[in-house]
């Protein structure tokens, strides 16, 4: 499968993209919220998104593949994924990168590749060509992975005292492959990825993610940043 690059053949606008990956639990939504806070305060617009769920129609995905009751074929749940990405990345997540914005996005195409590529046992290579069709090539400017033993993490989600969706359902080994993934693309894309212990102390997290991004902040992105094609 090739890649096509963007719609235009550009990414328009000089905003920054920043998405936050790995296994249910490590801390995601915290470490949003306080990387919305810092950039506000610095007088950046932010978008706060995620995947699936960052539409109306990703609100309707998000409830298929996490919540329906009942057995989803393996390519089906990786197409519906890459079918809310595309609609996602479309009308999101590019127009606020053109209007200079900051996104933080909770869970990108990594997760498809690691949860559905490798949790799932399709192919990885293929889910990440898949996904990169889905959204023209646009890749983060920088992705944050909060690792986790995925033990860690299921305490953590038992503690919150919540029913557990399909994926987070999913037995043991499931999420260890899923976390060895992660890692192992974070090892492929040094450059794109920051990869932090999430057992540590959240405010400690925050602050290497904003060390991390500061830079970014001052460089201006502009044409062609940000659109990639697969090895």
């Amino acid at each position: 499968m090739t890649v096509p690059a963007a719609p235009t053949g550009r990414r328009e606008g000089a905003g920054v993209f920043v998405t936050l990956e790995g296994g249910d639990g490590v801390g995601k939504t915290t470490q949003a919220a306080l990387l919305e806070e810092w950039l506000t305060g610095l007088g950046r617009t932010v978008v706060r998104t995620r995947e699936p769920g960052g539409t109306e129609v990703g609100v309707l995905v998000r409830d298929i593949v996490l919540h329906h009751r009942g057995d989803i074929a393996p390519r089906a749940e990786a197409l519906l994924y890459a079918a809310d990405r595309a609609h996602h990345i479309a009308t999101v997540v590019r127009p606020a990168l053109a209007r200079d914005e900051v996104v933080i996005q909770d869970r990108y195409l990594d997760s498809s590749v690691a949860y559905q590529g490798e949790g799932r046992q399709l192919d990885a290579a293929e889910i990440r060509e898949l996904s990169l069709w889905a959204a023209a090539g646009l890749l983060p400017d920088l992705t944050v992975l909060l690792d986790l033993d995925p033990r860690a993490a299921r305490r953590r989600l038992d503690a919150d005292d919540k029913p557990f969706d399909r994926l987070e359902a999913e037995r043991e080994d499931f999420h260890v492959r899923v976390r060895e993934h992660f890692l192992q693309i974070a090892r492929d894309e040094p450059d794109r990825f920051l990869v932090l212990d999430a057992a540590r102390p959240a405010e400690e997290l925050a602050a290497d993610i904003r060390a991390r991004l500061e830079p970014l902040l001052a460089t201006p992105r502009g044409a062609g940043s940000g659109v990639g094609t697969p090895d």
